[in-house]
């Protein structure tokens, strides 16, 4: 939606609920998107928004419900009661997305609204999928799929396909099972209509026999996203470890997951601990960001310590090109470093080994380096300054954009070899590094030249 059209629709929305016109409300809601109703109720009051969610028809309650912001959510399912949740919410989503909501639930209210559901089969398949572990596709998995046994006939398979299908929205892939439930291929609907002789046809004549790409409950949800990435995969089907077919994952599960693994790697690279939204408390929003701002204290701590210990009052001139040398140290790293995230990220950077790696950064760098030390000098004697400063200018930009090339490699492929999420190399956590070594590489290099030609005043012009 438009801004000028959500804050004047907000405002009738809120003069509506005020005055309890819901005739009002249902005509314009009925209009409009389930993601814009949501929207709209993440700006409401609580009790707004639970006014305006209760005069909304089950089926689209139920999608609204599914596209608010997590918080807003949390506040409004306690707001529901038991009953509400059971029968107007649970039973109109797909079993993912109950199990997900029914997550935020106290463990009271949950078994309130589990015993509520009429549906056994829905019920135990919801509490199936709260086994799994969070962030694995057995928790993004959904159960609602199309299923045949390879030795069932085409009309019994067409029966058995209207029954399954009656509450599935999309039905990507017909998949084949055996008596045992593994899986053993797929079905196209061309294939069962037009390559079937007759309705006494088994499906073990018509299925696609051959390797179908799958994941295992535990497969990592960031791994799934990958794989159906890369294949431009719609629906996936998930197996346990007997390679029995569980459930399905779907092209909409995974965008959710690509954002939530987005937003998490910038706030990391922001240098934001915790997964916060600018809607969330300021105590909440002060945790995330502030371990990060006291690790950059430390870093400029230490960067003044050695400041101190080169003694830059015997040498004042060589404050000129600190933030320089800084500046270019840390996103020379970054740069490196995001290279790595985004190669990780897509396992490209699996191709080739540590040495390739470091080896290919070296020799940007080296490029890197000589370009710019070359034109800091030229440009620092066109402006008389002393050549020893120039020359320690040069040969210090030169060595930290080699060193800081090295470790925007190096930094984010230990990181990740020891399980931590290497986007953090990418934040204050490289430039703070590269700020301090920086600083020593420029004060060693000018300690030794100034002292060597500092006498001399030599300049190239």
């Amino acid at each position: 939606m438009q801004n000028n059209l959500s804050k004047e629709l907000l405002a009738n929305l809120r003069d509506w609920i005020e005055e309890g016109r819901d005739t009002s409300i249902q005509e314009v809601l009925a209009e409009l998107h389930p993601a814009d109703i949501g929207e709209l109720i993440n700006e409401l009051r609580r009790e707004e928004a639970v006014y305006l969610y209760r005069t909304l028809e089950e089926e689209k309650a139920a999608d609204v419900m599914l596209e608010l912001d997590e918080d807003v959510r949390e506040k409004l399912l306690s707001s529901l009661t038991s009953r509400e949740i059971a029968e107007d919410l649970i039973e109109n989503i797909d079993s993912d997305d109950a199990a997900d909501i029914l997550q935020d639930l106290s463990e009271q209210k949950l078994e309130e609204v589990m015993a509520l559901l009429e549906d056994e089969g829905q019920a135990s398949d919801i509490i199936d999928l709260m086994t799994y572990e969070e962030g694995t596709a057995g928790a993004l998995m959904g159960k609602e799929m199309v299923r045949v046994n390879q030795n069932w006939t085409v009309a019994q398979a067409i029966r058995e396909m209207r029954r399954q299908g009656e509450d599935i929205e999309h039905i990507y892939t017909i998949y084949v099972v055996d008596d045992k439930g593994q899986l053993l291929g797929t079905l196209s609907m061309k294939n069962m209509i037009f390559a079937s002789s007759s309705m006494r046809t088994t499906i073990r004549e018509l299925y696609k026999d051959g390797k179908v790409r799958t994941v295992n409950v535990n497969t990592p949800a960031d791994e799934v996203a990958r794989v159906m990435q890369k294949y431009d995969i719609v629906a996936i089907p998930v197996v346990n470890d007997n390679e029995m077919l569980v459930g399905r994952i779907t092209i909409d599960d995974v965008m959710d997951v690509i954002q939530e693994e987005a937003d998490k790697d910038y706030q990391l690279a922001s240098g934001i601990s915790e997964d916060v939204e600018y809607g969330d408390s300021i105590l909440t929003l002060t945790r995330a960001r502030l371990p990060w701002l006291l690790i950059g204290m430390a870093g400029g701590m230490c960067s003044a310590y050695f400041i101190g210990v080169f003694d830059i009052e015997a040498n004042p001139q060589m404050a000129i090109f600190m933030p320089l040398i800084a500046a270019t140290g840390g996103n020379v790293g970054v740069q490196s470093a995001a290279l790595v995230v985004r190669a990780l990220a897509n396992q490209s950077a699996l191709d080739e080994t540590l040495w390739q790696k470091l080896a290919k950064e070296f020799g940007v760098g080296l490029l890197n380096a000589t370009v710019c030390s070359l034109i800091i000098m030229l440009v620092s004697q066109l402006f008389h300054f002393e050549f020893a400063l120039s020359l320690t200018a040069a040969v210090a930009l030169f060595s930290v954009i080699i060193f800081a090339s090295m470790s925007g490699t190096w930094i984010p492929l230990t990181l990740n070899r020891f399980g931590i999420d290497p986007a953090l190399a990418t934040g204050p956590f490289i430039t703070t590094t590269n700020d301090i070594i920086g600083l020593v590489i420029y004060f060693s290099v000018g300690h030794y030249f100034l002292r060597t030609f500092g006498e001399s005043g030599f300049s190239l012009f």
